[in-house]
């Protein structure tokens, strides 16, 4: 761990912090802290940044309820900037919107940005509109039993693939298997931030057993 003091503030006294969502890995605002403000997130663990518009610390939420609980600080090779790995109560922007970023400027026609939040809100659209001639769509249409059924099947794919040690079909399966359970969650209300939560509420702990020889 670095510390404060080994830290580059510009001539003003400011580092900036970009804030990031740390289960959607999306970046919600760019912010920046003073050496009082980067202590008060520390001892809070909630953001706290400098105001340049009222020359004042301003703690993120604090009028609004829009609380940004830290998991980490982490700051680049150069040490004159921060990323701030937070877990939001509501929205980032004053606007209201989730992130501050929000007006596209330029997209490539050939590469495009994947992520399993923007998939999650792919299927709730399917399941809502009903695209006629999607896949998704339909299994949406035959409900629970047949979205069950094809989970079965897929864990099934996967374990043939990984016991015939074969690597890129198990990944091509595993996907699949994802992609089906992602259904389900959907079919059933389920977010990914209720399996971010589950997962991270547990403490894998190793244990070793150990054997009595039989004498």
């Amino acid at each position: 761990m670095i510390q404060i003091d080994e830290l580059k503030f510009d001539e003003k006294g400011l580092i900036p912090a970009i804030v990031v969502d740390a289960v959607s890995k999306r970046v919600l605002t760019l912010a920046y802290m003073n050496k009082e403000s980067l202590k008060v997130s520390m001892e809070k663990e909630l953001t706290c940044f400098w105001s340049r518009s009222r020359n004042e610390l301003w703690l993120k939420g604090e009028t609004s309820g829009n609380y940004q609980h830290i998991v980490s600080i982490t700051a680049d090779c150069d040490k004159d900037a921060l990323v701030v790995m937070v877990e939001p109560e509501g929205p980032a922007c004053h606007l209201g919107t989730t992130s501050c970023f929000e007006n596209p400027v330029f997209q490539s026609e050939d590469r495009h940005e994947f992520s399993y939040e923007g998939l999650m809100d792919l299927l709730h659209g399917r399941k809502v509109e009903k695209k006629e001639g999607s896949y998704t769509t339909y299994l949406f249409e035959k409900g629970l039993d047949k979205i069950l059924k094809k989970i079965g099947e897929e864990s099934t794919e996967v374990i043939i693939a990984a016991k015939a040690e074969d690597k890129k079909e198990t990944i091509y399966e595993i996907a699949d298997l994802a992609y089906h359970v992602m259904v389900l969650m959907t079919e059933t209300g389920i977010t990914l931030e209720d399996i971010h939560k589950e997962l991270a509420s547990r403490h894998v702990i190793d244990h070793k057993v150990k054997q009595e020889k039989m004498t």
